[in-house]
């Protein structure tokens, strides 16, 4: 395992246990293990950083979008830099057919300002589809049918990832197929209607990891069906 030398290489042997323990433990393992390595401060930290280094080059996980946020959101100097050297856009790669800058959205969900990146999720979507939705404001289905597969990816990966696995389409649309893509119960499922009553906006949405599983984003459910159904039926997750 390769060290950056901006990180230290040893640590005290109670510290170094957590070490391989983050590195070859389950994600449930992991998940309880950084609380842990946070407690322990600047080792810890360290610890924290070079998990993310040697990760680098792989596929992009729920774990590694955790220690991204912790990194980020820490007083730890050395945490800034390092995250500036090395992940400069953050953790997921932020592609796009149309030339879209996504780094606005990443930094937003990176904080969990939930509903922030809510908007800004469909002002990237109205970007891609064109000066008309933008200036508008909102989607036509068949704006959303033009998506390119890259573009609804990488807005899909950035929720999923910062959110630990809770918000994304891909989950959406997961639960709306557990459910037989029955709407009715998708909307109840995921927190949009209660009995006969939709969910008002924006107040009675919850805007942080205690909101139901795919809860979030809101792919424009305020104009109905069809925009959702396009999004989840998209050839993005086949």
């Amino acid at each position: 395992m390769t060290t950056d030398p901006m990180i230290l290489s040893s640590y005290p042997s109670d510290i170094d246990s957590l070490r391989v323990q983050l590195i070859d433990g389950s994600f449930q393992a992991q998940q309880q293990l950084i609380p842990q390595l946070v407690s322990r401060g600047d080792n810890g930290f360290d610890i924290l950083m070079e998990f993310l280094y040697n990760r680098r080059q792989t596929p992009v996980s729920l774990v590694d979008g955790k220690v991204y946020q912790i990194l980020f959101n820490s007083e730890y100097g050395k945490a800034k830099e390092f995250l500036q050297t090395y992940f400069p856009t953050g953790v997921v790669p932020l592609k796009s057919e149309c030339a879209i800058d996504y780094s606005p959205l990443q930094q937003l969900l990176a904080v969990q300002d939930f509903q922030a990146a809510d908007k800004m999720t469909i002002q990237k979507m109205c970007e891609l589809a064109g000066p008309s939705a933008s200036a508008r404001k909102w989607l036509y289905f068949t704006e959303v049918e033009s998506f390119p597969i890259t573009d609804l990816q990488t807005i899909n990966q950035l929720w999923l990832i910062h959110s630990e696995g809770k918000f994304g389409f891909s989950v959406q649309r997961e639960i709306w197929l557990s459910l037989g893509k029955n709407w009715d119960n998708l909307w109840t499922k995921i927190g949009w209607k209660s009995g006969n009553n939709w969910t008002r906006y924006p107040n009675e949405f919850i805007w942080d990891l205690k909101a139901p599983k795919g809860h979030l984003p809101l792919s424009n459910q305020l104009r109905g069906v069809r925009v959702i159904a396009s999004l989840l039926t998209h050839p993005a997750w086949s």
